[in-house]
This record gives C-alpha cells, sequence and structure tokens, in this order.
C-alpha cells in the first residue's frame, strides 16, 4: 500500500542557495518540494500541479513577490502562500497580507519558524482569508512603527490580520510605546480607512466630564450643558472609536462603558434616546489590567470584553537595531518641517543612540532629535551634541572601534570621538579639507569639533 501523500511545497528565491536549503531541509521533513529562482517559472510550475503550499522571496529580479502572489492565488485560489523578505516593514506586511498572503516571515528566517507555520496552515487548508478588494498601498505607516526588528515584524503581522475585523483590541506597551500609532495604523489599514477615527484619553478630563464625553449629553442635562453634544462613539460613527489609557477609566464608569458595548448602543446624558454604536473599539493602556482585575481595580468582565485581541507593543531597547532607523526618520522630518537640509549622524551619533536604554521609548528618542537638531544645527550630528545622559552611556556590543585604540584611549564616547577626529586631522598633515573628507563631515563640523576640544583641553596639530 502506498502512504498518505507527501504535502507539496513551492519554493521561490532568486538567492539559489536559500532555496536550495529550505528544499533540503523541507524533503528532509517528509515534503515533497521544488524550487525554482524566478517569478515565472513558479507560475509555470503552478500552471502544472497543484501545491498545498507556497514560500515566496518578496524581492527578486525578474517578477517580486506580490505579483508572484497575486499569479499563484488566480491560478489556484485556496494555495497558502508565505512570503519570505529580508526588507520588512508595515505597509509590506499589510500589502502581502491584504493581497491573501497567509503569512510574512522575515529573513534570515529560522526553519523551526517555517516549519510551525507550514504544520499550522496544513493542518486546514480551508482557513478563512479576508479578501479586502481594496489595496493598502494608501496606509501610510505611522512613524512609530518604523523598523524590521522581530518584535516589529509580529506586530505588522497582527496588524494587517486585524485591519477588516469588527473585534476588539486592546493595544497594551510602556508610555511612548506607539500604541496610538498601532491604533492609528489598524484603522488606516483596513476598510474604514475614509471614515472618523475618534479619540478620547482617559487621563486628561476630570471624572464630572467624562461620561458626557463618552456618551455625550442633551441640552440642559447639567450645568453648562447649553447644547446638546455628541459623544465620543457618536463622533467616530461607522469608523474607530479609540480609547487611551483606559487602565484609567474611573471604577464608576466601567459598568456603563461594559453595558454600552454590549448593548452596542449609548445613551447621552440627560437623554431617554438610544444611540446605536457602529465604531469599531480599539483601547490602549501602559498598566496590567489582569493585575488591577486581580486587585479589584478594573472590572474582570470589562476586561475580558476589551481583550478580545492584544496587541503588546516592545521597547524601544528591546528593539534596538530600529533605532538608526527611527532617527534618521525623525532627522528628515525635522529638517523637511524647517525647509532645512537633512543632516548625517555620524556613526558615532548613531552608536551613542542605539547604547541608551530609552526609558521614555520612541517617544524620547524623537524629543531629543529635536531637541539636539534645534540645538545645533543642521549639519553632520556628531556623538557630543546629544544631551549628556545619551552620550555618556556606555556602548553595547562590539568594542572593536576601541580596540583599535592605544591602551591609553579615552573611554568615553566623546573623549574616544575626539580622539578619533585629531588623529585623522594628524594623518592629514593638518589639512582640515582633507581631514574632513576622510571623516565624512563638512568643515564646519570640523571646526566646531576642533574649537571645543580646544576649549576642553585637546591636544591637536596646529
Amino acid at each position: 500500500m502506498k502512504g498518505p501523500r507527501a504535502n507539496s511545497i513551492l519554493v521561490v528565491d532568486d538567492d539559489p542557495v536559500a532555496a536550495n536549503l529550505l528544499v533540503e531541509v523541507l524533503c528532509r521533513d517528509g515534503y515533497a518540494a521544488i524550487a525554482t529562482e524566478r517569478g515565472d517559472d513558479a507560475i509555470a510550475a503552478a500552471r502544472n500541479r497543484a501545491f498545498d503550499a507556497a514560500l515566496v522571496d518578496l524581492r527578486m529580479p525578474d517578477m517580486d513577490g506580490l505579483q508572484v502572489l497575486k499569479t499563484l492565488r488566480q491560478i489556484q485560489p485556496d494555495l497558502p502562500v508565505i512570503i519570505l523578505t529580508a526588507f520588512a516593514d508595515m505597509a509590506t506586511a499589510v500589502r502581502a497580507i491584504d493581497m491573501g498572503a497567509i503569512d510574512y516571515l522575515s529573513k534570515p528566517f529560522r526553519m523551526e519558524e517555517i516549519r510551525a507555520v507550514l504544520q499550522r496552515i496544513l493542518k486546514d487548508q480551508r482557513l478563512a482569508r479576508h479578501d479586502r478588494g481594496k489595496s493598502a498601498d494608501a496606509a501610510a505607516a505611522p512613524e512609530f512603527l518604523i523598523g524590521a526588528s522581530p518584535p516589529m515584524i509580529a506586530v505588522y503581522k497582527l496588524i494587517a490580520k486585524l485591519a477588516n475585523l469588527d473585534s476588539t483590541v486592546l493595544i497594551g506597551g510602556e508610555t511612548g510605546t506607539g500604541k496610538e500609532q498601532v491604533a492609528r495604523a489598524i484603522h488606516l489599514s483596513g476598510n474604514r480607512r475614509a471614515l472618523p477615527f475618534a479619540t478620547i484619553d482617559c487621563t486628561s478630563l476630570p471624572e464630572t466630564l467624562f461620561e458626557s464625553e463618552l456618551f455625550g449629553h442633551e441640552r440642559g442635562a447639567f450645568t453648562g450643558a447649553h447644547a446638546a453634544r455628541r459623544g465620543i462613539f457618536e463622533t467616530a460613527g461607522a469608523g474607530t472609536c479609540f480609547l487611551d489609557e483606559i487602565g484609567e477609566l474611573p471604577p464608576q464608569l466601567q459598568p456603563k462603558l461594559l453595558r454600552a458595548i454590549q448593548e452596542r448602543a449609548v445613551r447621552r446624558v440627560g437623554g431617554t434616546a438610544t444611540i446605536p454604536i457602529r465604531a469599531r473599539i480599539i483601547t490602549a493602556t501602559n498598566r496590567d489590567l489582569a493585575k488591577m482585575v486581580r486587585d479589584g481595580q478594573f472590572r474582570e468582565d470589562l476586561f475580558y470584553r476589551l481583550n478580545v485581541v492584544t496587541i503588546t507593543l516592545p521597547r524601544l531597547r528591546d528593539r534596538r537595531e530600529d533605532i538608526p532607523p527611527l532617527a534618521e526618520h525623525f532627522v528628515g522630518r525635522f529638517a523637511t518641517r524647517n525647509a532645512k537640509q537633512a543632516p548625517r549622524l555620524s556613526p558615532g551619533a548613531l552608536e551613542a543612540l542605539s547604547a541608551y536604554h530609552w526609558p521614555g521609548n520612541v517617544r524620547q528618542l524623537e524629543n531629543v532629535i529635536e531637541r539636539t537638531l534645534a540645538l545645533t544645527g543642521y549639519g553632520t550630528v556628531l556623538a557630543e551634541d546629544l544631551p549628556p545622559e545619551i552620550r555618556e552611556s556606555e556602548p553595547c556590543g562590539s568594542n572593536a572601534m576601541a580596540g583599535t585604540m592605544a591602551d591609553e584611549a579615552p573611554s568615553t564616547l566623546k573623549a574616544l570621538s575626539d580622539h578619533h577626529v585629531l588623529d585623522v586631522l594628524s594623518r592629514a598633515g593638518g589639512n582640515k579639507s582633507q581631514a574632513a573628507r576622510i571623516l565624512g563631515i563638512d568643515r564646519r563640523t570640523l571646526y566646531r569639533i576642533l574649537e571645543r576640544t580646544a576649549t576642553t583641553g585637546g591636544d591637536g596639530p596646529g
């Protein structure tokens, strides 16, 4: 008797080493895997035989992975396609899943991750997929969602999968990690993007006005209510209602919010008419709501109503590889705002930024970049231009740069940078123009460094 048919996997990657490695491992795992290095070859293979899954590289010279994905879905509509890419960002993740990709994995890929995804999707080839029918090109990635670290890839994938659902979402994470940005990304990535995004900060209103802000009020409902007013649920319409810092919601309002969510309707303060809720509800908090429930500070039934799907945002210090692109993004944004040419962040500045622990997360990084540009102008940004708490942090990772110096080389990042500049100037025979070219900075920045080292007792060529 013949055994069960092996699942057939199509691998599409223009890197023959990566493609052959995948095929070798998958065949060893019991799959019937074949590889193609071109998109048109993959499409030809799909026209000739049925596959149970496809692993498709995003960037290929003849036809990119999204084009291959689109054509494969036309040929084999039920084929689960997994996109593989070394160039991960939220917009591409949203677009890939919007076009029907079942998952989105970043390179260098981990075989255990690919195995887990394949095992999951092959258990049920008929997993429901969302045919959104609209391109996600209009969904710009919010600036806090820049980066391609594994934690952010996981967030992008959740955003893409949730964009067109009505499920209530709870977004957790420390202050400054970008919780509102994620809520906006969910809104902008789905079919509600043209509808209102109404937001309320649960910490910013006095308790006496909170119910009015949530549910609205009728004229004369209380002193000062000179006209009727819509609450946030009415304002949102069929769009998105975002309740920020939901953990601060007063205890006496929690049952009222719970009832509104359960009944999908509100009643204005002082009114009798029932107004239906059509908005999708997203909440966020920097507090541990589960612990608050255990401590009796937050209603358990409301917690479960809000916690249908949870997105937990990583701290910036847990995704350090995203710090340079975030910093460069903020530099470009502030330069554009002030009609200036964007300055260059020196390697030393990027090293100092990446070494810092960022208790205020992305919001603190944004503020540091704005402050630095405001005080130093728009030449090359050096490590010593950064605030003291940033530049005096111990660098993380390799000490390769320090290892190139003599044993008596300075240990602080600022002193190390000065030492390097003076050394380059000395090797250039005191020629400041040549030294500036070697260092990759302009002469004005070099003069600024030399003036500072002179006032702090540094020795250098005359």
